[in-house]
């Protein structure tokens, strides 16, 4: 089930695990397994590659990053097929996967030996291309009728969907905010008009989906198995460029 009509389904980059994701929750659809224990498994999933990587197993670890990508998929999928949405599967996984992010990014760090400053510099520069396609992309789910879960501005703490409660959900957004909210409001100032674009063709979308996660972790893997984490931090850092450039497209693209 796609987050999208079928007319504006792009080709989503960083979604590589989507089919597989999906046979995993076709699997657990009969089954006592919810959405958050997907969640989990890709919690579990993402700090054995940290483990991996401070054992030097490099192979290893990007097939749990590759692997920590499909769960990230399948926890959704999950919810779509049991029709069980919640803010708290939304949001536990969202700070989840910023903390994994982090831990991620010093370990990288620790076994390179590299500059601790630059170090947190590639970790905003990837949560801010994250940003910036998570709100191109639910600017495009809230347009077109596909899945709402996620919102285009994050002020309040939504109201509770059947099966949470409204505690647990307070919470998870308190976090949620105080993680991601600066980033948020970056991308905000800096491309405000993009919720009144009257076009994010599909292609544009596929290019910005290089800023997504599963596709930032896949780059890591690949990196960190061809012997090259020396720079995976100037990398992100560079590629954090392309913010400016695909909010210049978007903006010429519906002047």
């Amino acid at each position: 089930m796609s987050k999208l009509p079928k007319k504006n389904q792009f080709l989503d980059l960083s979604d590589y695990g989507r089919p597989i994701a999906k046979v995993i929750a076709h699997s657990l659809k009969n089954t006592s397994f919810t959405p958050i224990h997907v969640t989990i498994a890709f919690v579990i999933s993402g700090l054995l590659a940290i483990a991996c990587i401070l054992n030097h197993y490099y192979w290893a670890t990007a097939f749990f990053l590759v692997l920590k990508s499909v769960l990230d998929a399948a926890d959704g999928e999950l919810a779509r097929i049991k029709e069980t949405p919640s803010y708290t599967g939304r949001y536990l996984d969202s700070v989840s996967d910023i903390i994994l992010n982090l831990l991620l990014l010093i370990t990288i760090w620790y076994v390179t030996d590299g500059s601790i400053l630059f170090t947190l510099l590639a970790f905003c520069g990837i949560q801010l291309q994250g940003t910036l396609y998570n709100y191109y992309y639910v600017i495009l789910r809230n347009r077109y009728n596909g899945d709402t879960t996620s919102r285009i501005f994050e002020n309040d703490p939504p109201k509770a969907m059947k099966g949470e409660k409204q505690k647990t959900v307070n919470v998870l957004f308190a976090l949620y905010t105080f993680f991601y909210g600066t980033f948020d409001r970056i991308i905000h100032y800096l491309d405000r008009e993009a919720v009144k674009s009257k076009r994010l063709p599909n292609w544009f979308m596929t290019a910005v989906s290089t800023f997504g996660l599963g596709f930032q972790l896949l780059v890591i893997g690949l990196m960190l198995a061809f012997n090259l984490k020396d720079y995976i931090v100037p990398f992100f850092i560079g590629y954090s460029l392309f913010i400016g450039v695909f909010i210049g497209i978007r903006r010429f693209i519906n002047r």
